[in-house]
């Protein structure tokens, strides 16, 4: 950027934040149940009811327990893990409260998740200029009246603050100084890398790319044939590079709800019924939030675990229950429901605006 003499001018670096709650869901419970403090212990369904892990203690953790496991493998990894139903209204409380913490330093929140947020604590209300400081004090906050610890990356992008609020956890704080970027990006492998899953690693590795720095240094056409449109993007965070800025009240893009069955569906009226009941609670959210919706979208599972999806878009968006329900419904017909056993049925919703009613809140 050039200054008013034509010269360049230097932006400071930006201070950014990740603050990670710790086993969260699991945290909640060890919390409220004193039974539970130092067990094994994960959040999840019951493995007779196909149940996957959807948090896990750090005591499981030490077992090879992990989130999205099925709890059946869980309880054979760590036969002494103690499975509690997860409570989400008692959890969207918590982060209430921790996400009031975080407000109280900046306007600038980027909630991730209930229980992850950036913060861009370049300026704050608490006028700290160390961001490690900030740090210290969410975190102290957050364990003051929540009686929960949250882990803290400090770095001048979102990037790398993502990836240092995981280094040290639990209770973790990690800070990467501009000046210790380049030492931080050398000793990271290519799965640190944004966007890089097991699969896109995989392609990286054949390609002899098994360090992040090593992205810097392939081959670019090699790289778009191994990988695509991706290249471009992890190649600039090799370089420690991400200029996305954090972005408050980021906007809604799809509500859905789905449910996997204990036994699969067969009959059609069982089916049908299912699916009205997801579309009204889809429906009851969208009213909850003053969202409106023009796609409707069904998907369905069968129990060979093949999957697909339908979906129907009006010019006019909308929130009502019965028009919601009544387009789901339709998009049934277009499925193989009745003639193959279903083990998941979901309905979401896209292609969302506010709805009026939401407007004057906006103003003020």
């Amino acid at each position: 950027m050039a200054g008013a003499d034509g010269n360049p001018v230097c932006e400071a670096p930006r201070r950014i934040v990740h603050i990670d709650m710790d086993a969260f869901y699991a945290s909640v419970e060890q919390r409220d149940d004193e039974r539970l403090r130092g067990k094994a212990v994960a959040v999840g369904g019951t493995p007779d009811a196909r149940g996957v892990v959807m948090a896990a203690s750090y005591e499981a953790r030490a077992f090879g327990v992990r989130s999205a496991m099925p709890t059946s493998r869980a309880l054979r990894l760590c036969p002494q893990l103690i499975v509690v139903p997860p409570d989400f209204q008692r959890y969207r409380a918590v982060s209430q409260q921790v996400m009031e913490i975080l407000h109280s330093c900046t306007p600038l929140v980027e909630p991730l998740s209930l229980d992850e947020a950036y913060l861009d604590v370049t300026s704050n209300r608490w006028n700290e200029p160390l961001a490690s400081n900030v740090a210290r004090m969410l975190k102290a906050r957050i364990r003051g009246e929540t009686g929960l610890t949250a882990s803290a990356g400090v770095a001048p992008n979102k990037f790398l603050a993502k990836i240092a609020s995981g280094w040290r956890k639990p209770d973790g704080l990690t800070v990467i100084a501009p000046e210790r970027v380049e030492q931080f990006l050398q000793q990271l492998p290519v799965e640190s890398l944004w966007g890089v899953g097991p699969v896109t690693a995989k392609k990286l590795r054949a390609l002899g790319i098994v360090r992040l720095v090593d992205v810097r240094s392939a081959d670019e056409d090699e790289l778009r044939s191994g990988i695509g449109s991706l290249a471009g993007w992890i190649r600039r965070l090799a370089h420690g590079d991400d200029p996305r800025p954090v972005v408050p009240d980021r906007p809604w893009k799809s509500r859905s709800c789905e449910t996997t069955y204990t036994e699969d569906l067969r009959d059609l009226r069982e089916v049908r019924s299912e699916v009205e009941r997801l579309a009204r609670r889809t429906a009851a959210m969208l009213s909850r939030k003053n969202l409106l919706a023009r796609t409707v979208t069904i998907k369905v599972r069968y129990s060979d675990f093949t999957t697909v999806t339908r979906s129907h878009t009006t010019a006019t968006a909308t929130c009502d229950e019965d028009e919601i329900a009544s387009r789901a419904l339709a998009l049934i017909g277009r499925t193989q429901a009745g003639a193959r056993p279903i083990r998941l049925l979901g309905v979401g919703a896209h292609g969302l605006a506010e709805s009026a009613a939401s407007t004057p809140d906006r103003l003020f």
